[in-house]
C-alpha cells in the first residue's frame, strides 16, 4: 500500500491501494476508452483537481441552449453513456465520429454492458436547425459532420455530437443519455503510453494498411489506390503494444489485411482492446505508481471532451466505482451491408437488434441474453 501524504490544510490522508477503488467513468476508445479514475482519488485532492481540469467541457448535448439547469442529486442509474472517437482534422474540416458505442449501466451500477454501432450503419439523420440541416439518409458518421456545420465559422465537433446523439436515440430507442464523451485519437496514443503499453490477445495475423514496422506511416501509391512499403505486423496470439501499435491495429478493417469480417471485425477488436486496456489500468503496476498513474489520467483528460448533464468526471467515476473489468459485457449487433440498385449504400441492423434494443429499454438483459447467446462479443 502507497500512502500519500495529506496536502494543505490538514486534511485526510490520500491513500493508492493495492486493489483499485477508483470513481470510473467510461469514455471510448477508439476507438475508446476511458474508465479511470477512482475513489483511490477521493482524498488525492491535487491529482484528483489535475485531472478534473484537463477534461475538456462541452454542451454535447445542447442542455444550455434549453435553459437545463446543472443537477446536484446523486447520479442513479440505469445510465446510457455514448461515446466517440473521432480522429484529429484541420480546424477547418467537419468532423467524422470514427468510433460510436454505447456504454449501458443498469440500475444497480455494477455492471455494464458496451455495443458499437457501425460507422456505416445506413440512417436516417433528423433535421437539425443549429446547423441548418434539413435531415436524410446517409451513414451514421456523417451525422457529426453534418450537426457541425456553423455559418462562417470552422466546424464545432460539441455541436455535431448532439445531431449524432439524436439519430443514435433514434435508431436505438434510447430517450437520452445520461452522459457523453469525445475521444480524440491522437491523445488515445499518450494514454497507451503512459500505462507503460497495452497487453492483448491478437486473434489472427493481422497487416497494417497504413504503418511500416517502425511506426512511420506508409506512401500513398502515386494515383491513389492504396499505399507503398512494408507493413507494420500483428502476429497471432499475446502481444504488447505500444501507444501507435494498438491505434493502427484497432482500426484495421479490410479482407485484405487479415480482418476477414470488415468493420464487424474492427469494432470487435475495439472492444477487445477497451476491456484489455481497462484490465491494464487496474493493475498494480499502474495504481500503486503516483507518477504512471498520473501520465494516465492526465492524457485522458487531455484527449476527452465530456458532458455529464450537470455532474462532473469524477462524479460519474464515483457512481461506477463498483464495475470491474469482468462485469463489463462486451456485445455484438448483427447485421450486414444495404444495396440500392448495385450500389453499396452502407450497413444495416439484423431484425433481432430491434429486439436487443426492446430489452435494453425494459432492463431485461439478461434474459435476452440467455434467449440469444450469440449476441455477447468474445472478448479474449
Amino acid at each position: 500500500m502507497l500512502v500519500v501524504k495529506a496536502g494543505k490544510g490538514g486534511g485526510k490522508p490520500s491513500i493508492w491501494s493495492g486493489v483499485p477503488r477508483w470513481a470510473r467513468i467510461c469514455t471510448v476508445f477508439g476507438t475508446v476508452l476511458m474508465v479511470l479514475s477512482g475513489a483511490v482519488l477521493v482524498g488525492a485532492e491535487v491529482l484528483m483537481a489535475r485531472y478534473e481540469g484537463a477534461v475538456g467541457k462541452a454542451d454535447l448535448f445542447g442542455d444550455q441552449a434549453a435553459g437545463a439547469k446543472e443537477r446536484k442529486s446523486d447520479i442513479k442509474g440505469p445510465l446510457n453513456i455514448l461515446l466517440v472517437g473521432i480522429d484529429p482534422r484541420k480546424p477547418e474540416t467537419p468532423p467524422l465520429a470514427d468510433s460510436v458505442m454505447v456504454l449501458h449501466v443498469p440500475a444497480g451500477l455494477d455492471r455494464a454492458y458496451l455495443f458499437s454501432l457501425p460507422r456505416d450503419l445506413y440512417v436516417q439523420i433528423p433535421q437539425f436547425g443549429k446547423a441548418d440541416f434539413n435531415g436524410g439518409q446517409d451513414k451514421l458518421n456523417a451525422a457529426m459532420s453534418y450537426g457541425s456545420r456553423k455559418a462562417g465559422q470552422n466546424p464545432d465537433a460539441a455541436q455535431g455530437f448532439e445531431l449524432l446523439a439524436n439519430t443514435v436515440q433514434q435508431v436505438t430507442g434510447i430517450p437520452r443519455f445520461d452522459a457523453g464523451a469525445i475521444i480524440n485519437f491522437s491523445g488515445f496514443i499518450k494514454i497507451v503510453d503512459g500505462m507503460g503499453g497495452v497487453t492483448m490477445n491478437i486473434e489472427r495475423e493481422v497487416r497494417s494498411e497504413h504503418r511500416e514496422p517502425d511506426g512511420t506511416h506508409r506512401k500513398e501509391r502515386p494515383g491513389g489506390g492504396g499505399y507503398l512499403g512494408p507493413q507494420a505486423v500483428y502476429q497471432k496470439g499475446t502481444q504488447h503494444l505500444k501507444g501507435w501499435q494498438a491505434l493502427d491495429y484497432v482500426r484495421q478493417r479490410y479482407p485484405k489485411n487479415g480482418v476477414p469480417d470488415g468493420d464487424y471485425g474492427r469494432q470487435r477488436h475495439q472492444q477487445q482492446f477497451v476491456k484489455a486496456m481497462v484490465s491494464q489500468a487496474f493493475s498494480a503496476d499502474v495504481v500503486t505508481n503516483p507518477i504512471k498513474l498520473d501520465k494516465v489520467l492526465r492524457a485522458a483528460g487531455q484527449s476527452l471532451i465530456f458532458s455529464g448533464r450537470g455532474h462532473s468526471v469524477v462524479d460519474f467515476g464515483l457512481a461506477l466505482k463498483g464495475i470491474r473489468p469482468d462485469s463489463i459485457q462486451m456485445m455484438k449487433l448483427p447485421g450486414g451491408s444495404v444495396i440500392e440498385g448495385g450500389n453499396y449504400k452502407g450497413e444495416k441492423f439484423a431484425p433481432e437488434v430491434d429486439d436487443f434494443f426492446a430489452a435494453l429499454k425494459n432492463g431485461q438483459l439478461d434474459a435476452f441474453l440467455l434467449e440469444h447467446p450469440e449476441f455477447q462479443n468474445k472478448t479474449k
